[in-house]
C-alpha cells in the first residue's frame, strides 16, 4: 500500500492533543507554508510540568498509543484507542475559512468562504470539481485533535494558592475561548495534577470547585484530579479511567462531525463555490459527486468512532456512487480528475476490504476484491487507455500486494505459520453453504504477494514491446509536440519514456520481481510449503540473474541444490533449471566444485538435452580459472548421477579363509553423444571384515566406441599395502568401517565407461572374519587435469534381487539384498576344557580351576585368551598362564573379564595349562564362567578363529544352623549394701565402663547341619557379637571346645554346640529391654585339603532380647543321695527343686507359691506361702522331693501368682528339667545312674537339653 499516498489507507483512530507535560519542543501539526500562515494559535501561558511524576504520565500514555496496532478488534485490553501527539503548551489549528485570490475583484455582495480543503475555495487542488483528497484525510489525523488532553498542577502552598489558582482558571479560559473562536468543535479536557495522595486531597476540595465554577468544565467529563502520590500501577490505572472518559469524548466529537456530513447530506443541493470558474470548460463539482464526498466522510468519522459495521455501510455507497453512470463515466479519460476519481475509488475499495477484514468477513473481502478488480478492469478497458499495456498490469501488481499489506495488518490467527495446517481461512458460516472457488478463499500473504510477481512479469513483458518512438523523452523546446504517453494506462505508474526508456535504466522491473518474489517465498517458507518455496527461490534467482548478483544466487540456490527433494520425487524439469541456473551463478565466482557437481549430474540423460553443450566432465572447469588441482568429492546423499552401480555376493555364505565370488556392476546413462568417462579408480568399501577393494585404471585398446553395451572382465586382486593415493581420506564414506585397514585388495583394468554401457568386475573376495559383511559404498574418481573427482554411492538395503552377469546372459540372484554376505566361523581345532574340577563348590573357600588348551591343528597357533565371569555380583579373579603371565580382574556387579590374555605360540598337537583362582564368596551364588580362545595360525596370519566353552559354576553354602535361647540362673546379683555394685566410678567412659545392673544368663544352643557332598572337617565353633542395643554388656563363653584334630561331620547329618551367654546392664536403673546381634562361625576345611587351609563360614543369628524388664520365674533342680554302705538295696534319690523370683523391676512385688501334692513324689516345703520380693532383688524357696518312681519324669504342680495383678507367671525350667503344655518335668534318673553316683555325698546338677 505504499504506491498510494500518505495518509489515505491509515486506519483511524481518534486523534489526541497532549498538552503540558512535555517541555522538548515538538514538531508543528501544520507544517504547509500557505496553511501555517493562515493558521489558528491557541497557547498557553503556563509553563509546562516537568516532574517525575509528569514524564511517567506523558510515557504512559504515548505506550497507549493504537496508530501501530494489528487492524483487528480481538484486542480488547483497553476500552480506548488514539492518536497520541505531545504539542508541549501551544498548537496550530489550520484555517477555518480559506483567503480570497489576491487578484479577485470583490463582487457587491460578500462571497462565501469555504474551507482550504473544499472543492469550493479557488485556492483548493480540488477546485472546481474534485471529490476529495488525502489533504481532508489529513487534517482530521493530524492537524485537529477530537480531544485536547491539557494537564496543570495544583500547588499545596497556602501562600501562593491564590495566585496560582487565578493563573488557572485564566489560562484554562483562554484556551478555551481560542478553541471556540477558531470554529472547530475539539473537546477541552483539563487534567489537574495534585503532589497529595489520594487520601488528603480532599483538603483542596473548596479550590477545585472554585476552578471548576470559573472555567464552566463539566467535573464528569471534562475536568479532572489527579493525585500523584501513589504506587506507579496505581497511577497508570488512574490515567486509564481518565482516557476512558477522553474516548467518550472523542467519540461524540466525531458523531456530531458524522451528523453535521449528513444533515448537509440531506439538503439535496449542491452547494456553490466562492468563485465560480470562468477558465475553459471548467464545470463544478456535480450533486452526485458531493454525495459521494458526504458518504465518504460519514464513513471516515465512522471508522474514528471504531463503528466498523457503519463505516462498510457509508464506503459501499460512496463507492457504487462514485462508479455509478453519474461519475466516472462522464469524466473523460483524458482528463487528470479520472485518474483522480480511480485513486478515490481505489482507497473506497481498499478501506472496505479492510472493514470486512476487520469484522472476520475474509471470504466476502476476497469477492469484494475481485468485484473491484473486475470493475475497473471494465471501466478501462472501456473508458481508459485499455488493459494491454504496462499501466494496467503495474496496477493489477499493486492490487495484489494491497490485500497481502492488509492481510499482514489484520493478522489472522489461522494464517500464522505453525497454527493452521490450511493455507487459507476458512468461510464464514453465511458462506459455509456455498460452492466457492478455490481462488475465493482468503489465502495467506505469500499467495498475493506470488501474484503480484506475476502481474510483475506481465508488466515488464509488455514494457518492452513500447515502440522506440514512444520511448523517446518529449522535447522541451517544442511544447506543442503532442505526448507519445496517451495510449498507455499512466495510473500511478511513470510515463513510457521513463517505464523502459531508449537510454538509461528506467525501471528496475527485476528489482521489483524480486522483491515480491522473496516476500512471497519467506510465507510459504514460514508454513512448509516447500515445493512452492523452492519454485519461487528459483525465479528469484532469474531475476538475479539479470541484475548480475551472482552471489546471492550462490546464497539461495545452493543448500536448496544439496537438499532438493524433487531428486528423490522425479521433478527431473525443477531439478534442470535449478542446476543450469547455479551452474551459471557458480562460474562466475568461481566455485569449481559446485560447476563439476552440477555437470556430473547433468550428464544424466533423463534431463533434456542442451543445444551446443559439450557434456565432457573433464570440460567442466574450461570457464573457471584454475590455479591449482582441486580435489572435489561428493556422494549420492546430494547429488544425482549418470551412474548406476551395484555389488552382488555370488553366495549368500562363505566360510572364514576361503573366498567368494562377487561382481561389481557399473552402468551409464549419460547422453549417447556424451564423451566416454575414464574412471581413474573405483574403490568398493565394506562394513565388516572384508578389506577394501581397490581398482585402477590400465588403458588398453579393449573399448571403442563400437563395444558392447555390456562387458563382463575378471579382475584379479592381490593384497597390498596402502599407499597415499590409495588411502586418501574420503569425505563421503561415512558408512565405512571405523578402523581403516592398511591393507588393500588392488587389481588394475580398463576403466573407460561409454555412454549407455554397462561394465561388470568380477573378483574373488577373501573372507578373514566370521561375522556379517555388506558392501556399503562404491566410490569412482575421475583425475583429468584440471582436477580431481571422487563422487561415492551408497549401497542400500531396498530388498531387491540382484544380477549376475556373464558375456551371453544375466542370471537372477533370487534372494534380496545381495550385497550382503554372511560369513561363517572357521571351524576351530583348538580344544579348551576344565580338569580336575571337583563336584561342589562351596561359599567361604577359594575355588580353583585348571583350565587346558590343546592345539590340533596341522600348525602352530598364536593364542589369546578371553575370560568372562557373567552372573549377579560376580567375585574378582586371578589367571594365570603356567609358566606364564599372570592377569587379574576384579568384582563386577554384572561381569568380570579379562581380555586379550597372551598364552603366546601353542605348538602343533601340543597343549598349555592356565589356572582361574577365584576369590572366597560369602553367600551362594551362580555364574557362568566363558572362556574364549582366539587364534590364528602361523601359517595364515590373516584369518581368526574363535573357540569358546561355557562353564556354570554354583557355588552352595556348606551349612545350615538352627538356634534355641534358654534362660539359666546366674549366680550373680548386685548387692545393695556394696556401693562398688551400685555407683558407676568410670565416670562415663565407655572404654572402661563396668556394668554394674542386674545381669541375667543364658543358654545358646547351636544345631547345625551339613549340606556338603562330601565329609568336612570342621576345626573350630564359635558365637561373636556383632552389637548390642539397649546399654548392655554381654559375654560368651563355650560350653565345649573342638579336639585339635576337628571334628568330621558327614552330609545331611547335625550337630550340636552349646554356648553361655550373661549379659549384664551397665546402669542398675535402667529398666529397659536390651538385645543383641549375634554371628555363629564355623571354621572348616575338606579332608584332601592341607591342613593350613582354612575356611570360615558366618551365620548371622536373630535378633535375641537377652535382658527384661518383667519378674521372671526359674526353676532349677539337684540331686542328693546318701545310701548305706552295709545295704544292698539302693534308696530313692532326693531331689531339691529351688524356685528363683527375680524381681528386676523398681516395684515392690508379692508372690503367692502352691505346690499341688502328687502320687509320682512325696515333698518337703511350704505347700502355700508368700513371698516378698524387693525391687532389683531375687528370692529362692527350695523344696525337697523323693519321688516314687525311677527312670521317668515327674511333673511338680507348683503355681506362682502375682498378688497385685493376679497373673499366674510362668516358671521357666533350667539344666536337667524341660517343659510342656502342663509346666515344667523333673528327670528322675533310674537305679544304675543312682547307683554309680551313689558313692559320693554331694549334690549333682544334670545338665539335660530342655
Amino acid at each position: 500500500m505504499d504506491g498510494y499516498p500518505a495518509g489515505s489507507l491509515d486506519h483511524n483512530v481518534p486523534f489526541l492533543a497532549v498538552s503540558g507535560l512535555s517541555t522538548a519542543p515538538t514538531k508543528p501539526l501544520i507544517t504547509d507554508p500557505v496553511l501555517r500562515e493562515q493558521s489558528i494559535l491557541v497557547r498557553s501561558e503556563v509553563p509546562p510540568i516537568d516532574t517525575r511524576e509528569a514524564k511517567a504520565i506523558l510515557r504512559y500514555i504515548q505506550e497507549t498509543d493504537a496508530s501501530g496496532l494489528p487492524w483487528h478488534s480481538r484486542d480488547n485490553s483497553r476500552r480506548y484507542k488514539f492518536r497520541i501527539r505531545a504539542i508541549g503548551r501551544e498548537f496550530l489549528l489550520p484555517p477555518r475559512r480559506a483567503r480570497l485570490p489576491d487578484n479577485f475583484e470583490a463582487p457587491l455582495s460578500p462571497p462565501i468562504l469555504h474551507s482550504p480543503f473544499s472543492p469550493l475555495s479557488p485556492g483548493s487542488s480540488l477546485y472546481p470539481d474534485g471529490l476529495i483528497d488525502t489533504h481532508w484525510l489529513q487534517k482530521h489525523q493530524e492537524l485537529i485533535p477530537s480531544v485536547c488532553l491539557a494537564f496543570y498542577s495544583l500547588t499545596s502552598d497556602s501562600t501562593l494558592a491564590t495566585l496560582h489558582d487565578n493563573q488557572l482558571k485564566t489560562d484554562i479560559n483562554a484556551v478555551k475561548n481560542a478553541i471556540t473562536q477558531s470554529g472547530y468543535k475539539t473537546r477541552l479536557v483539563v487534567v489537574i495534577l495534585s503532589d497529595q495522595s489520594p487520601t488528603s486531597v480532599s483538603q483542596f476540595q473548596e479550590r477545585l470547585e472554585n476552578i471548576r465554577r470559573s472555567t464552566g468544565l463539566d467535573p464528569k467529563t471534562s475536568l479532572f484530579v489527579l493525585p500523584t502520590q501513589r504506587t506507579e500501577t496505581e497511577l497508570e490505572n488512574a490515567v486509564d479511567s481518565v482516557l476512558t472518559a477522553v474516548f467518550d469524548q472523542a467519540t461524540e466529537y466525531y458523531r456530531d462531525l458524522a451528523r453535521h456530513s449528513r444533515k448537509k447530506k440531506s439538503r439535496g443541493v449542491a452547494p456553490q463555490p466562492t468563485i465560480p470558474p470562468t477558465s475553459g470548460t471548467s464545470h463544478t463539482l456535480s450533486l452526485q459527486g458531493w454525495n459521494v464526498r458526504y458518504d465518504f466522510k460519514a464513513a471516515i468519522f465512522a471508522e474514528f468512532r471504531q463503528e466498523i459495521d457503519a463505516a462498510l455501510r457509508s464506503y459501499e455507497q460512496a463507492y457504487e456512487t462514485l462508479l455509478g453512470p453519474d461519475i466516472l463515466e462522464t469524466i473523460p479519460s483524458w482528463s487528470p480528475r479520472f485518474n483522480d476519481a480511480r485513486l478515490l475509488s481505489d482507497v473506497t475499495a481498499i478501506r472496505a476490504l479492510k472493514c470486512l477484514l476487520w469484522t472476520g468477513q475474509s471470504t466476502a473481502a476476497v469477492k469484494r476484491w475481485q468485484a473491484h478488480r473486475d470493475r475497473i478492469f471494465d471501466l478501462v478497458d472501456r473508458r481508459g487507455r485499455g488493459t494491454q499495456n504496462y499501466g494496467w498490469k503495474a496496477w493489477e501488481a499493486r492490487w495484489c500486494t494491497v490485500m497481502a499489506n492488509l492481510i499482514e495488518k489484520v493478522e489472522f490467527p489461522e494464517l500464522e505459520s505453525g497454527i493452521s495446517i490450511l493455507p487459507y481461512r476458512a468461510p464464514e458460516k453465511n458462506l459455509s453453504a456455498e460452492r466457492l472457488q478455490p481462488w475465493e478463499y482468503l489465502h495467506h500473504q505469500g499467495y498475493w504477494y506470488r501474484a503480484a510477481a506475476r502481474h510483475l512479469f506481465d508488466r515488464r513483458i509488455l514494457a518492452r514491446s513500447i515502440s522506440e518512438e514512444d520511448r523517446k523523452p518529449p522535447d522541451t523546446s517544442s511544447p506543442t509536440q503532442p505526448s507519445n504517453a496517451y495510449g498507455y494506462d499512466t495510473y500511478m505508474c511513470p510515463q513510457p519514456y521513463e517505464e523502459f526508456p531508449l537510454a538509461g535504466p528506467g525501471v528496475n522491473h527485476a528489482r521489483l520481481i524480486f522483491d515480491h518474489l522473496v516476500l512471497a517465498r519467506n510465507e510459504f517458507e514460514k508454513r512448509q510449503q516447500t515445493r512452492t518455496s523452492v519454485e519461487l527461490a528459483l525465479e528469484c534467482c532469474k531475476e538475479l540473474e539479470r541484475m548480475y548478483e551472482w552471489a546471492r544466487i550462490m546464497d539461495i540456490l545452493t543448500p536448496l541444490w544439496r537438499n532438493m527433494s524433487f531428486r528423490k520425487e522425479g521433478w527431473w524439469d525443477a531439478m534442470e533449471a535449478l542446476s543450469w541456473t547455479l551452474r551459471s551463478a557458480a562460474v562466475e565466482v568461481g566455485q569449481k566444485d559446485l560447476v563439476v557437481a552440477i555437470d556430473w549430474e547433468l550428464l544424466n540423460r533423463g534431463f533434456s538435452k542442451r543445444p551446443g553443450w559439450h557434456y565432457d566432465i573433464t570440460k567442466s572447469l574450461g570457464d573457471v580459472a584454475v590455479e591449482d588441482q582441486p580435489v572435489i568429492s561428493f556422494s549420492d546423499d546430494h547429488v544425482t548421477s549418470f551412474l548406476q552401480t551395484s555389488f552382488v555376493f555370488k553366495n549368500e555364505e562363505g566360510k572364514a579363509g576361503q573366498s567368494c565370488p562377487a561382481q561389481l556392476s557399473i552402468t551409464s546413462n549419460s547422453f549417447p553423444d556424451a564423451a566416454p568417462v575414464v574412471l581413474d579408480s573405483i574403490r568398493v568399501e565394506f562394513e565388516g571384515s572384508l578389506r577394501t577393494i581397490h581398482i585402477k585404471h590400465q588403458a588398453s585398446n579393449n573399448q571403442t566406441s563400437s563395444s558392447s553395451r555390456l562387458r563382463v572382465t575378471k579382475v584379479a586382486l592381490v593384497e597390498a599395502e596402502a599407499s597415499d593415493d590409495t588411502d586418501s581420506d574420503d569425505d563421503v564414506s561415512e558408512t565405512s568401517s571405523e578402523s581403516t585397514s592398511t591393507v588393500l585388495l588392488q587389481g588394475v583394468d580398463d576403466l573407460t565407461l561409454l555412454p549407455g554401457q554397462t561394465r561388470v568386475f568380477e573378483v574373488d573376495v577373501p573372507l578373514r572374519e566370521p561375522g556379517d559383511v555388506k558392501a556399503s559404498l562404491v566410490q569412482v574418481s575421475v583425475a583429468p587435469e584440471s582436477f580431481t573427482l571422487k563422487y561415492g554411492m551408497k549401497l542400500r538395503d531396498n530388498n531387491l534381487a540382484g544380477l549376475w552377469y556373464s558375456e551371453s546372459s544375466r542370471k537372477k540372484i533370487t534372494r534380496t539384498n545381495p550385497h550382503r554376505l554372511k560369513v561363517l566361523p572357521r571351524p576351530p581345532k583348538m580344544e579348551v576344557r576344565f580338569v580336575n574340577m571337583l563336584e561342589q563348590y562351596y561359599a567361604s573357600e577359594s575355588i580353583g580351576l585348571e583350565l587346558k588348551l590343546l592345539n590340533e591343528e596341522d600348525a602352530d597357533a598364536i593364542t589369546k585368551l578371553d575370560i568372562v565371569l557373567y552372573g549377579q555380583d560376580v567375585p574378582g579373579y586371578k589367571v594365570q598362564i603356567v609358566n606364564g603371565v599372570e592377569k587379574s580382574s576384579p568384582a563386577g556387579a554384572a561381569e568380570s573379564r579379562i581380555d586379550g590374555l597372551s598364552v603366546g605360540k601353542i605348538p602343533s598337537s601340543k597343549g598349555i595349562k592356565a589356572t582361574i583362582a577365584i576369590d572366597p564368596v560369602n553367600q551362594p551364588i551362580a555364574f557362568d564362567v566363558l572362556v574364549k580362545a582366539r587364534y590364528h595360525l602361523v601359517s595364515d596370519p590373516g584369518t581368526p578363529i574363535i573357540q569358546q566353552a561355557t562353564y556354570h559354576l554354583n557355588i552352595v553354602n556348606p551349612f545350615e544352623s538352627s538356634y534355641d535361647l534358654s534362660p539359666r540362673l546366674h549366680s550373680e546379683w548386685p548387692d545393695y549394701f556394696n556401693p562398688e555394685d551400685i555407683q558407676d566410678l568410670s565416670e562415663g567412659d565407655e572404654a572402661v565402663r563396668r556394668p554394674r545392673g542386674i545381669a541375667q544368663k543364658w543358654s545358646l544352643a547351636t544345631r547345625y547341619a551339613s549340606f556338603a557332598h562330601e565329609d568336612l572337617a570342621i576345626l573350630d565353633l564359635d558365637v561373636s557379637i556383632l552389637s548390642t542395643q539397649g546399654g548392655v554388656s554381654c559375654k560368651i563363653s563355650k560350653s565345649q571346645a573342638v579336639g585339635e584334630d576337628g571334628l568330621v561331620i558327614s552330609p545331611k547329618t547335625i550337630e550340636e554346640a552349646q554356648f553361655e551367654l550373661v549379659a549384664q546392664k551397665f546402669d542398675l536403673d535402667d529398666r529397659s529391654q536390651a538385645t543383641a546381634d549375634l554371628a555363629f562361625t564355623i571354621k572348616w576345611r575338606r579332608l584332601t585339603s592341607s591342613k593350613d587351609v582354612v575356611n570360615a563360614v558366618t551365620l548371622p543369628l536373630p535378633q535375641f532380647y537377652v535382658t527384661s524388664s518383667e519378674p521372671r520365674v526359674l526353676a532349677s533342680v539337684s540331686y542328693y543321695s546318701a545310701p548305706d554302705p552295709s545295704s544292698t538295696d539302693a534308696s530313692s534319690p532326693l531331689l531339691f527343686l529351688d524356685i528363683t523370683i527375680e524381681n528386676p523391676s523398681a516395684h515392690f512385688l508379692t508372690f503367692g507359691l502352691m505346690m499341688e501334692p502328687s502320687d509320682e513324689f512325696a515333698f518337703s516345703g511350704a505347700k502355700a506361702t508368700t513371698l516378698n520380693v524387693l525391687p532389683a532383688a531375687r528370692r529362692t524357696v527350695t523344696y525337697r522331693l523323693l519321688p516314687l518312681v525311677r527312670g521317668a519324669w515327674i511333673r511338680p504342680t507348683l503355681v506362682v501368682r502375682d498378688k497385685y495383678f493376679q497373673k499366674v507367671l510362668k516358671i521357666i525350667p533350667t539344666e536337667g528339667m524341660k517343659t510342656d503344655r502342663d509346666g515344667v518335668l523333673v528327670w528322675v534318673p533310674p537305679e544304675d545312674e543312682a547307683d554309680g553316683d551313689g558313692d559320693d555325698e554331694s549334690v549333682t546338677t544334670q545338665e539335660t537339653g530342655a
